[in-house]
């Protein structure tokens, strides 16, 4: 069985040497390639990562690739949030050993989402405080609009149950869309239900 290939990225040379010498003679695995993220696609065209170990710098979100997986190396929990939201799926404390490591780069190239429970705390609150903020959005009319969608009825039928006119539900439709950042009103039923807004 070929050996995972993993590709360094940090801003911080000492950093990579870091990683790289945690990473050296572990067993089924290879150091393709160290990257400093300047030039990323022409690393990643010459490394062939299987996965990427992302040293998250304090500075701004890089944009990571979508092609390849990312576990993120974070300096502090509040950080999760920001990495999740770049697209890595691996997070972990940057004070690791070699095997966990090891272990989250494994599981996140066969497809799997690695998160350190600390960090799961933080972004189990983010999305909480997305359903909340977005539960004080939208109005109780709203709600009442969101809920007949579920139920697949047409504007007309809202309109007549709600003793509204058919311009206003499109009103009200409109804006639930905005709010929960959708395009059209299945993937408004589909993003409320998922957020526990709505019981189908």
């Amino acid at each position: 069985m070929a050996d995972l290939k993993v590709l360094l990225v940090a801003e911080n040379p000492l950093a990579r040497m870091g990683l790289a010498a945690l990473l050296a003679g572990i067993a089924g695995l290879t150091v393709a390639g160290q990257s400093s993220g300047n030039q990323l696609h022409i690393d990643i065209d010459l490394a062939r990562p299987h996965v990427i170990a992302w040293d998250w710098g304090w500075n701004t979100t890089p944009e990571l690739p979508r092609d390849v997986p990312v576990v993120a190396l974070l300096k502090e929990p509040a950080q999760a949030v920001e990495a999740w939201r770049a697209g890595a799926r691996g997070l972990l404390l940057g004070s690791l050993d070699p095997d966990t490591l090891v272990a989250a780069l494994n599981a996140t190239a066969h497809g799997l989402a690695v998160i350190e429970p600390a960090l799961a705390m933080a972004l189990t609150q983010l999305e909480t405080t997305q359903i909340e903020a977005l539960v004080e959005a939208l109005t109780p009319r709203e709600m009442e609009v969101l809920q007949l969608l579920a139920s697949g009825l047409p504007n007309k039928t809202i309109a007549n149950r709600l003793s509204i006119t058919d311009h206003t539900v499109k009103f009200h439709v409109n804006a639930i869309m905005t709010k929960l950042g959708v395009q059209s009103r299945t993937e408004a039923v589909v993003r409320a239900t998922k957020l526990g807004l709505i019981i189908l």
